[in-house]
């Protein structure tokens, strides 16, 4: 979705290997009752118009990496480089576990079931959504359900807060997530582009779970923002741009010295 509309998908509120220079795109539309579907490639343009900064023309900065900088960023990229396959039996046991963490008191039917568009994916099998973030996005969806359970559950639930009509599809803004933090921090990079690509890297060189912590900030801090905005699915694209803007500076505030010293870090314990 891009800020003059577009296409969507759109989740109704009910009662209570990524590849490097790839916009992820997903090819899946839902026929749910509860989603109002266009293309599903509003998740890649909105997110090349909030990763994208500049022009082609700017001069950007390169840092040097110190050898435990380099390790950390080595082993993100590799973690980056894994595609979802659900052919694979450990990938389909990472998704199951997903769902016992979302959903412990219904049991899944199936790796490919209408079940999943109770948590926010376009259709009946994640894979399709998968395709575009690789399995790193699953592994920061599992982290936040079992590092901060409660505030997974809020945000799955849409527990805080006065909602729009219609809501952002969980599962999918969280893959959304993943991609934006990449872009953002340059991952793709061999060295990082930006002060605040470097700062990061900084803090995972102490912390390995470093990016999967600022996921868990980013996805909190995104919720919050769509709250304080009133936002519904046509702001998805300007909610993303906010976030974003607000971990940078974050990000560079004096004196952080990892993820945990950052301000929204608080919001996961709410």
């Amino acid at each position: 979705m891009d800020d003059r509309g577009g296409s969507f998908v759109a989740v109704r509120r009910i009662s209570q290997g990524l590849e490097r220079g790839n916009v992820y795109h997903s090819s899946s539309t839902s026929s749910s009752a509860e989603a109002v579907a266009g293309s599903a490639a509003w998740l890649g343009r909105g997110l090349s118009c909030v990763c994208v900064q500049g022009s082609h023309g700017d001069a950007r900065p390169s840092f040097d990496l110190t050898p435990a900088q380099e390790e950390g960023l080595q082993r993100l990229q590799s973690r980056m480089d894994v595609a979802y396959d659900s052919s694979i039996p450990h990938h389909q046991e990472a998704l199951k576990d997903l769902w016992k963490l979302a959903f412990p008191e219904e049991e899944l039917h199936g790796i490919v079931s209408e079940q999943w568009k109770e948590m926010g994916w376009q259709g009946k099998d994640p894979s399709t959504d998968f395709r575009g973030g690789g399995f790193i996005s699953l592994e920061n969806l599992l982290y936040f359900a079992r590092s901060f359970p409660k505030c997974f559950q809020d945000l799955l639930r849409k527990q805080v807060g006065d909602r729009s009509v219609w809501e952002y599809p969980f599962a999918v803004a969280g893959i959304n997530i993943t991609f934006m933090l990449i872009q953002m921090l340059g991952l793709e990079a061999v060295k990082p582009q930006s002060i605040v690509g470097e700062t990061f890297l900084r803090f995972l060189s102490v912390n390995e779970s470093a990016f999967d912590l600022l996921y868990c900030i980013a996805f909190k801090l995104m919720d919050q923002q769509w709250l304080s905005m009133h936002a519904s699915y046509m702001e998805f694209n300007t909610v993303m741009k906010s976030t974003r803007r607000q971990l940078e500076r974050e990000i560079m505030v004096k004196d952080i010295t990892g993820i945990e010293d950052m301000p929204s870090y608080s919001l996961l314990s709410q």
